[in-house]
């Protein structure tokens, strides 16, 4: 029976396998001329850099008032755990709520 072969540096993980660690392990590490003759990612791609950088910007009629407020983890988790538009939903859910509060 053949032992398991490791190939150094590679350390048993739940993440990721041995065979995981062999298709990547060929990329050589940097040596100080390959450091001296980078060049920065912005002056390499310019245009995919530009797109990375620009923002959605500013609201045209903010409606939204940005707020710090302390939850209960297990709401919150619950909420992200609902996955892409939490902040909506929980903003739904407030908004029913809300409706539902006496008048001041």
């Amino acid at each position: 029976m053949n032992a398991p072969r490791h190939t150094p540096g590679y350390i048993p993980n739940p993440a990721y396998t041995q065979e995981d660690w062999d298709e990547v392990s060929d990329n050589p590490e940097w040596t100080e001329e390959d450091f001296k003759a980078a060049r920065p990612f912005a002056e390499v791609f310019p245009e995919f850099a530009e797109k990375l950088r620009k923002t959605r910007g500013a609201q045209k009629a903010p409606t939204k008032q940005l707020v710090s407020l302390r939850l209960d983890r297990d709401v919150l988790e619950r909420f992200k755990a609902s996955g892409p538009g939490w902040q909506s939903r929980m903003n739904e859910a407030l908004r029913r709520a809300a409706r539902n509060l006496p008048a001041a």
